[in-house]
């Protein structure tokens, strides 16, 4: 494969990837039938970090693939680095591609004196040089307006409904949001499933984070097969205790599909040892061999990032690839 990719005006597209999810770096350069543009990167002693990149891309329309998974801090500053050692070295184009956006629960003020660091996370691409920002389901819509630029904005729901219909019967569906948070994205899940929307509605305790209580159930779930769906999933707890309220409330099953699989803390172990029968995420972010288990089922995201890149380095339609499908 080569390096880069030439379009009939002579541009040349090339893909550099940061050292956070190295698997799916490789996936979509495969899609995208390229190699990566080799780069050196590590971590000093006192932890600064360091990037250079092997050859030249000047001239090139660039894209930046890093995933924000933990450390999240040190994979959002090496691909702020790598953006400015792009720019510096006069690089076309630079889009950053982050299948998780960092921060991006933090997209407002709750209380007073908070921050909204979804906003400055685009200010700093922004500043470092990106001039497009590529992700996929972001927590909320909004985040698109803080990038001043375009921001595509990808959509994992129709592969993850896909793999849902071709394991279970739709006749006896239901799409359940867990909190009144996600309704947008339970309604859009019940569109194109054909299935009825049921809710959760939950209060959080402010004095511990991470926890939840779950109140009462909007809709008919007895008997019938539920489909949880959220964006992400962190520590487990809203999911968990969402399926527990389901059962209590006559649930025949409950499978459980999201974009982003955090899986901190106790996660693994909650998930494991509920009555869920299957979670089903994809690998925005790397899942590694102690945060898998029996139930969990993981969809690669690298077909649709690659088929994104490629329309936008066309000048296409990176919404043609979800139309009829939300």
């Amino acid at each position: 494969m080569n390096a880069v990719i030439t379009s009939p005006s002579e541009r040349q597209l090339v893909l550099v990837a940061g050292r956070a999810h190295p698997e799916l770096a490789e996936a979509v350069a495969k899609g995208l039938d390229i190699d990566l543009v080799p780069t050196t990167a590590y971590t000093f002693a006192n932890g600064e970090l360091y990037v250079r990149f092997g050859e030249s891309v000047r001239g090139t329309d660039c894209f930046v693939l890093q995933s924000h998974a933990a450390p999240i801090n040190e994979a959002i500053m090496e691909q702020l680095i790598m953006v400015d050692a792009l720019k510096r070295a006069s690089a076309r184009s630079i889009t950053v591609i982050m299948p998780c956006y960092g921060y991006a629960r933090q997209d407002k003020k709750h209380a007073g004196r908070e921050p909204i660091s979804a906003r400055l996370m685009a200010d700093l691409f922004q500043t470092a040089g990106a001039e497009r920002i590529m992700s996929v389901d972001l927590h909320t819509a909004q985040i698109q307006g803080f990038f001043n630029g375009p921001v595509d904005h990808l959509w994992a729901m129709p592969m993850l409904a896909q793999y849902v219909r071709s394991r279970v019967d739709t006749g006896n569906l239901t799409i359940v949001s867990p909190d009144a948070g996600r309704v947008r994205l339970a309604d859009q899940w019940s569109d194109h499933m054909g299935a009825p929307l049921a809710i959760i509605h939950k209060r959080r305790d402010p004095s511990v984070p991470n926890q939840v209580k779950v109140h009462e159930l909007v809709g008919e779930v007895e008997g019938r097969v539920c489909v949880l769906v959220d964006d992400m999933i962190d520590t487990g707890g809203t999911i968990v205790q969402a399926a527990e309220a389901l059962f209590e409330n006559g649930a025949k099953d409950v499978i459980v599909a999201a974009t982003h699989g955090l899986l901190s803390g106790p996660a693994v172990s909650r998930l494991r040892d509920s009555k869920i029968s299957e979670v089903i995420i994809t690998d925005t972010l790397p899942i590694d061999d102690e945060k898998r288990f029996d139930k969990l089922t993981v969809l690669s995201i690298a077909p649709l990032i690659a088929r994104a890149v490629k329309e936008v380095f066309d000048d296409g339609s990176v919404t043609s690839l979800f139309n009829g499908n939300v």
